[in-house]
Protein backbone atom coordinates (compact mmCIF):
# COMPACT_ATOMS: atom_id res chain seq x y z
CA UNK A 1 0.00 0.00 0.00
CA UNK A 2 1.35 3.44 -0.91
CA UNK A 3 2.67 5.45 2.01
CA UNK A 4 0.42 8.35 3.08
CA UNK A 5 2.82 11.10 2.02
CA UNK A 6 0.44 13.97 2.78
CA UNK A 7 0.27 13.01 6.45
CA UNK A 8 4.05 12.83 6.65
CA UNK A 9 4.44 16.19 4.91
CA UNK A 10 1.75 17.81 7.03
CA UNK A 11 3.30 16.73 10.30
CA UNK A 12 6.79 17.58 9.13
CA UNK A 13 5.60 21.08 8.26
CA UNK A 14 3.72 21.44 11.54
CA UNK A 15 6.90 20.58 13.42
CA UNK A 16 8.83 23.33 11.68
CA UNK A 17 9.40 25.16 14.95
CA UNK A 18 11.28 22.21 16.46
CA UNK A 19 14.95 22.89 17.08
CA UNK A 20 17.23 21.18 14.53
CA UNK A 21 19.71 20.46 17.30
CA UNK A 22 17.12 18.82 19.56
CA UNK A 23 15.72 16.88 16.64
CA UNK A 24 19.08 15.17 16.13
CA UNK A 25 19.54 14.20 19.77
CA UNK A 26 18.80 10.75 21.12
CA UNK A 27 18.42 9.53 24.65
CA UNK A 28 16.05 10.03 27.58
CA UNK A 29 15.71 13.69 28.68
CA UNK A 30 14.35 14.88 32.01
CA UNK A 31 10.77 15.07 30.71
CA UNK A 32 10.82 11.34 29.95
CA UNK A 33 10.25 11.72 26.19
CA UNK A 34 12.52 9.83 23.83
CA UNK A 35 14.18 12.34 21.53
CA UNK A 36 14.27 11.10 17.96
CA UNK A 37 14.12 12.71 14.51
CA UNK A 38 11.55 10.19 13.28
CA UNK A 39 8.35 8.83 14.83
CA UNK A 40 6.11 6.11 13.46
CA UNK A 41 2.38 5.48 13.78
CA UNK A 42 -0.12 2.85 12.75
CA UNK A 43 -2.80 4.99 11.07
CA UNK A 44 -5.50 2.33 11.26
CA UNK A 45 -4.83 1.60 14.94
CA UNK A 46 -4.59 5.31 15.67
CA UNK A 47 -8.03 6.01 14.24
CA UNK A 48 -9.68 2.84 15.49
CA UNK A 49 -8.19 3.09 18.96
CA UNK A 50 -9.43 6.59 19.75
CA UNK A 51 -12.79 7.50 21.24
CA UNK A 52 -13.56 9.12 17.90
CA UNK A 53 -12.84 5.92 15.99
CA UNK A 54 -14.85 3.81 18.42
CA UNK A 55 -17.83 6.16 18.05
CA UNK A 56 -17.58 5.80 14.27
CA UNK A 57 -17.43 2.00 14.52
CA UNK A 58 -20.56 2.00 16.68
CA UNK A 59 -22.28 4.41 14.28
CA UNK A 60 -21.54 2.20 11.28
CA UNK A 61 -22.57 -0.96 13.13
CA UNK A 62 -25.89 0.60 14.12
CA UNK A 63 -26.61 1.90 10.62
CA UNK A 64 -25.69 -1.46 9.08
CA UNK A 65 -27.93 -3.37 11.47
CA UNK A 66 -30.83 -1.01 10.73
CA UNK A 67 -30.34 -1.43 6.98
CA UNK A 68 -30.15 -5.23 7.30
CA UNK A 69 -33.41 -5.31 9.27
CA UNK A 70 -35.06 -3.11 6.66
CA UNK A 71 -33.80 -5.38 3.88
CA UNK A 72 -35.23 -8.45 5.57
CA UNK A 73 -38.60 -6.77 6.09
CA UNK A 74 -38.95 -5.54 2.52
CA UNK A 75 -37.71 -8.81 1.06
CA UNK A 76 -40.34 -10.70 3.06
CA UNK A 77 -43.05 -8.34 1.79
CA UNK A 78 -41.92 -8.72 -1.80
CA UNK A 79 -41.72 -12.49 -1.50
CA UNK A 80 -45.29 -12.63 -0.20
CA UNK A 81 -46.44 -10.31 -2.97
CA UNK A 82 -44.70 -12.39 -5.62
CA UNK A 83 -46.41 -15.55 -4.34
CA UNK A 84 -49.81 -13.83 -4.35
CA UNK A 85 -49.23 -12.65 -7.91
CA UNK A 86 -48.22 -16.15 -9.02
CA UNK A 87 -51.35 -17.60 -7.42
CA UNK A 88 -53.49 -15.12 -9.35
CA UNK A 89 -51.93 -15.91 -12.71
CA UNK A 90 -54.37 -18.67 -13.74
CA UNK A 91 -57.35 -16.36 -13.16
CA UNK A 92 -55.98 -13.28 -14.97
CA UNK A 93 -55.91 -12.42 -18.67
CA UNK A 94 -52.32 -12.58 -19.96
CA UNK A 95 -52.13 -8.81 -20.54
CA UNK A 96 -53.31 -8.04 -17.01
CA UNK A 97 -50.85 -10.46 -15.50
CA UNK A 98 -48.00 -9.00 -17.58
CA UNK A 99 -48.89 -5.47 -16.46
CA UNK A 100 -48.89 -6.52 -12.80
CA UNK A 101 -45.69 -8.51 -13.24
CA UNK A 102 -43.92 -5.56 -14.90
CA UNK A 103 -45.03 -3.28 -12.08
CA UNK A 104 -43.74 -5.76 -9.51
CA UNK A 105 -40.38 -6.08 -11.31
CA UNK A 106 -40.05 -2.29 -11.40
CA UNK A 107 -40.61 -2.03 -7.65
CA UNK A 108 -38.07 -4.79 -6.99
CA UNK A 109 -35.50 -2.90 -9.05
CA UNK A 110 -36.33 0.33 -7.23
CA UNK A 111 -35.93 -1.43 -3.88
CA UNK A 112 -32.53 -2.83 -4.82
CA UNK A 113 -31.28 0.53 -6.11
CA UNK A 114 -32.52 2.32 -2.99
CA UNK A 115 -30.91 -0.17 -0.62
CA UNK A 116 -27.65 -0.10 -2.59
CA UNK A 117 -27.55 3.69 -2.22
CA UNK A 118 -28.10 3.34 1.52
CA UNK A 119 -25.29 0.78 1.75
CA UNK A 120 -22.91 3.09 -0.12
CA UNK A 121 -23.90 5.95 2.18
CA UNK A 122 -22.93 3.83 5.18
CA UNK A 123 -19.58 3.05 3.54
CA UNK A 124 -18.99 6.79 3.05
CA UNK A 125 -19.40 7.38 6.78
CA UNK A 126 -16.02 5.79 7.46
CA UNK A 127 -14.20 7.84 4.82
CA UNK A 128 -15.81 11.14 5.86
CA UNK A 129 -15.23 10.52 9.57
CA UNK A 130 -11.64 9.41 9.06
CA UNK A 131 -10.80 12.48 7.02
CA UNK A 132 -12.41 14.78 9.61
CA UNK A 133 -10.57 12.96 12.39
CA UNK A 134 -7.12 13.45 10.90
CA UNK A 135 -7.85 17.08 10.13
CA UNK A 136 -8.87 17.68 13.74
CA UNK A 137 -6.06 15.56 15.19
CA UNK A 138 -3.25 17.10 13.17
CA UNK A 139 -2.43 19.88 15.68
CA UNK A 140 -2.40 17.36 18.55
CA UNK A 141 -0.15 15.03 16.60
CA UNK A 142 2.16 17.93 15.82
CA UNK A 143 2.45 18.64 19.56
CA UNK A 144 3.56 15.06 20.15
CA UNK A 145 6.00 15.44 17.27
CA UNK A 146 7.58 18.55 18.79
CA UNK A 147 7.65 16.98 22.23
CA UNK A 148 9.95 14.29 20.90
CA UNK A 149 12.07 16.75 18.95
CA UNK A 150 11.07 14.91 15.78
CA UNK A 151 10.80 16.34 12.29
CA UNK A 152 8.55 13.71 10.66
CA UNK A 153 6.03 10.98 11.38
CA UNK A 154 5.95 7.96 9.08
CA UNK A 155 3.27 5.32 8.66
CA UNK A 156 4.80 2.09 9.94
CA UNK A 157 3.67 0.26 6.78
CA UNK A 158 6.23 2.32 4.84
CA UNK A 159 9.11 1.18 7.07
CA UNK A 160 10.89 -2.15 6.79
CA UNK A 161 12.32 -2.13 10.32
CA UNK A 162 12.08 0.33 13.23
CA UNK A 163 12.62 0.31 16.97
CA UNK A 164 9.44 0.11 19.07
CA UNK A 165 10.59 3.16 21.01
CA UNK A 166 9.75 5.48 18.11
CA UNK A 167 6.16 4.20 17.71
CA UNK A 168 3.99 7.05 18.98
CA UNK A 169 0.61 5.49 18.22
CA UNK A 170 -0.46 4.85 21.81
CA UNK A 171 0.80 8.23 22.98
CA UNK A 172 -1.12 10.00 20.23
CA UNK A 173 -4.29 8.04 21.00
CA UNK A 174 -4.13 9.17 24.62
CA UNK A 175 -3.43 12.79 23.69
CA UNK A 176 -6.14 12.91 21.01
CA UNK A 177 -8.71 11.34 23.36
CA UNK A 178 -7.84 13.93 26.00
CA UNK A 179 -8.15 16.90 23.67
CA UNK A 180 -10.78 15.83 21.11
CA UNK A 181 -12.85 13.18 22.88
CA UNK A 182 -15.27 11.20 20.69
CA UNK A 183 -16.07 14.10 18.37
CA UNK A 184 -19.50 14.58 16.80
CA UNK A 185 -21.13 12.71 13.94
CA UNK A 186 -19.86 14.02 10.61
CA UNK A 187 -22.52 14.81 8.03
CA UNK A 188 -21.90 12.54 5.04
CA UNK A 189 -22.25 14.31 1.67
CA UNK A 190 -24.86 13.05 -0.75
CA UNK A 191 -23.75 10.63 -3.43
CA UNK A 192 -23.21 12.24 -6.83
CA UNK A 193 -26.10 11.33 -9.11
CA UNK A 194 -23.82 10.66 -12.08
CA UNK A 195 -21.53 8.35 -10.12
CA UNK A 196 -22.51 4.72 -9.42
CA UNK A 197 -20.10 4.57 -6.52
CA UNK A 198 -19.07 7.15 -3.97
CA UNK A 199 -15.54 8.50 -4.23
CA UNK A 200 -13.42 8.13 -1.15
CA UNK A 201 -10.12 6.86 0.21
CA UNK A 202 -10.12 4.75 3.35
CA UNK A 203 -6.61 6.10 4.03
CA UNK A 204 -7.57 9.73 3.55
CA UNK A 205 -4.99 11.98 5.15
CA UNK A 206 -5.28 15.59 6.28
CA UNK A 207 -4.45 18.37 3.84
CA UNK A 208 -0.85 19.46 3.56
CA UNK A 209 -0.62 22.78 5.47
CA UNK A 210 2.28 23.75 3.24
CA UNK A 211 -0.05 23.89 0.26
CA UNK A 212 -2.15 27.01 -0.48
CA UNK A 213 -5.84 26.60 0.18
CA UNK A 214 -5.32 23.74 2.65
CA UNK A 215 -7.45 25.46 5.26
CA UNK A 216 -4.65 25.77 7.81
Amino acid sequence: MRAPRRLVLALAFAAGTASPVIAQETGQPADGLVQTPILTIDQDRLFGGTLWGKRVAARIESASAELAAENRRIEAELTAEEKALTDKRPTLPPEDFRRLADDFDARVTEFRDSQDRKARAIARIHDAERQAFFQAALPVMAEVLRGHGAIAVLDNRAIFLAAEAIDATDEMIARIDGELGPGADVVVPEEAEDSPTAPGDGNAAPPDPAQPGSGN
